[in-house]
């Protein structure tokens, strides 16, 4: 008899339960050099344990944005990442374990992206180590589609939390004070903006169906990280155009102007091709060129995703020569790594 039901859609597991332990422990013995995992709390752990006396950084979130955060765990960027469940926020216990863990002496960072859960489970980690650890805490908040959305209250963080990691990251290497490297992570906040959309939906592998329904002709535009609704749906229509549809928003909300130079980050959210990708970033340097903006520094591919969602998301860090400085500095990690 004929069915109606949506079809289960394929996926590389053993069970739903055990993807999120399953894929850290494949991280750690994919890269041991690096990383090392606390099983019991899902915490993803630099390497040699704590450095005496440098800031720690911390980050994490649902899984399902690999290769966020874990993969940004080593030098030059974060101590620890927790990971949640597929989209789910890590509880305080997670947090708190790996607050403990990277504990130097020289205080600990939480870089948090604004979503309700983490910002309320990070608090409450904090909380838990007052008076034995001294913790600050940074909330990414770049994303310029929606000023609200069903998982936060004010903008969602997206991709400038990358920027963050990197850039704040190298100033704890360098031996920042936890009150340099704060400041630090809320200045590239503070410059930076973003936004992205979707060609497909992601598909929790829980669910083993799509999370939204959208035409083979449409685009979702300022779409979220977890398959929130965008701010409008328009028809498929070229790179350059989509492109655009992203760059002025954040041109015009980070007041960028002639002679500025910036960043330019074109992520993939985990379903499409660098070649895709490559010519996106043709088309957002077009764009900049066109109203006399540099991109001074760049990056390209997939670093913050929603499972296999396809489509891309620009973000634009204004720079000065600090942000150069920090950005250059070497990074080993497993998703990111140069001059080391």
């Amino acid at each position: 008899m004929a069915t109606n039901a949506p079809t289960k859609m394929k996926k590389l597991i053993n069970k739903v339960e055990d993807l999120v332990p399953e894929s850290l422990a494949g991280l750690e013995a994919a890269h041991p050099d690096l990383v090392k995992i606390d099983a019991k709390n899902n915490v993803v752990l630099r390497a040699g344990g704590p450095k005496k006396g440098k800031v720690a950084l911390i980050s994490g979130g649902g899984s399902g944005h690999e290769p966020m955060h874990g993969g940004f765990v080593g030098l030059g960027m974060l101590d620890a990442a927790a990971a949640g469940n597929i989209f789910t926020s890590p509880v305080p216990d997670q947090m708190e374990a790996a607050t403990r863990a990277v504990d130097g002496g020289a205080g600990v960072l939480h870089i948090v992206k604004n979503y309700t859960g983490d910002v309320l489970n990070f608090q409450m980690a904090a909380e838990l180590v007052a008076g034995e650890i001294e913790v600050s805490s940074v909330v990414t908040n770049d994303d310029v589609a929606v000023q609200d959305s069903l998982y936060t209250a004010g903008r969602r963080g997206v991709g400038v939390t990358v920027l963050v990691e990197k850039i704040a990251g190298a100033h704890a290497e360098e031996g920042g004070s936890l009150a340099d490297v704060t400041a630090t992570a809320l200045k590239v906040n503070g410059q930076g903006r973003s936004m992205g959309l979707a060609l497909t939906s992601c598909i929790v592998p829980a669910a083993g169906t799509p999370t939204f329904d959208i035409g083979d002709d449409e685009v979702e535009v300022g779409i979220g990280i977890h398959g929130e609704p965008g701010r409008r749906r328009e028809k498929l229509a070229s790179i350059d155009e989509m492109a655009e549809w992203l760059v002025s928003p954040i041109v015009s909300d980070l007041g960028l102007a002639k002679g500025d130079s910036v960043l330019a980050f074109v992520n993939g959210m985990g379903g499409t091709p660098l070649i895709e990708l490559y010519g996106a970033f043709n088309s957002v340097n077009k764009i900049l060129k066109g109203q006399g903006i540099s991109i001074g520094r760049s990056l390209v591919g997939d670093y913050i995703t929603s499972l296999e969602m396809a489509g891309f998301s620009v973000t634009l860090l204004k720079l000065d020569d600090e942000l150069v400085r920090l950005w250059d500095a070497p990074v080993h990690t497993p998703a990111l790594r140069w001059r080391v």
